[in-house]
């Protein structure tokens, strides 16, 4: 199976990502960076771990707020991030697709042999866009291949002292979600890449968003002319 070292699956260039969560929450991460905790949840989508929309301060937002009504968050907020994925589980590249695929047919072959039922993806009661929001399934796949992993890791270094495998520090996947922005159109309106960290260590800092500020060539001459006044 797929999880030999690759120099092509390091993803060592930072970027940033966006948490939404409660006020407190993102308060409490920005005071408290070593207290990060991972989402466990049977249905998220990209696995266990500790979850950022990639580049997206808007969409992190709207989840959040849309949270308020099912979840306790009381003052919807985002937490930013500077991220390095390092090993990635990029559903982005076809190799990792066709990996995840040979994983999902070990997983099938071993449930069946324990008389386990295959979980599977579900719509909430109220989505009119029917995005299997509810992920059962393919958090089931993921977590079943990163626990293959691990369990090979282990053996190999209970072994030989050594594995030429190695865990993923991270999962990224692509989203298309909502509703088509215009009749016939091909591009939903809440698209995005998600990113779930699994190694803490990929997260480099937390931050509080910021806004931009005028940096324009008619303020900067402005403010020229005030101090040259």
């Amino acid at each position: 199976m797929y999880g030999l070292l690759e120099m092509y699956a390091q993803r060592s260039n930072l970027i940033i990502g966006f948490h939404g969560c409660d006020e407190a929450v993102r308060d409490e991460l920005i005071n408290s960076p070593q207290y990060i905790r991972k989402s466990e949840k049977p249905y998220d989508w990209l696995g266990h771990g500790i979850y950022f929309w990639a580049n997206n301060y808007e969409r992190a937002l709207e989840w959040a707020t849309e949270k308020t009504s099912r979840h306790p968050i009381n003052k919807p907020a985002v937490v930013g991030a500077v991220l390095e994925l390092k090993y990635c589980f990029d559903l982005l590249d076809s190799r990792f697709i066709n990996t995840l695929k040979a994983y999902y047919e070990l997983m099938v072959e071993s449930y069946k042999s324990l008389g386990k039922e295959i979980p599977k993806n579900k719509d909430l009661p109220n989505d009119l866009n029917k995005d299997k929001i509810i992920r059962e399934l393919d958090c089931t796949v993921i977590e079943f291949m990163h626990q293959s992993i691990l369990s090979t890791v282990i053996e190999d270094e209970n072994i030989k002292g050594f594995s030429e495998y190695k865990i993923f520090d991270s999962v990224r996947g692509v989203f298309t979600e909502g509703s088509a922005i215009y009749p016939g159109a091909g591009i939903f309106d809440k698209s995005h890449i998600q990113i779930c960290i699994r190694n803490p260590n990929c997260i480099k800092g937390l931050f509080y968003p910021r806004k931009e500020v005028d940096f324009s060539p008619k303020k900067l001459y402005a403010e020229l002319k005030k101090k040259i006044q």
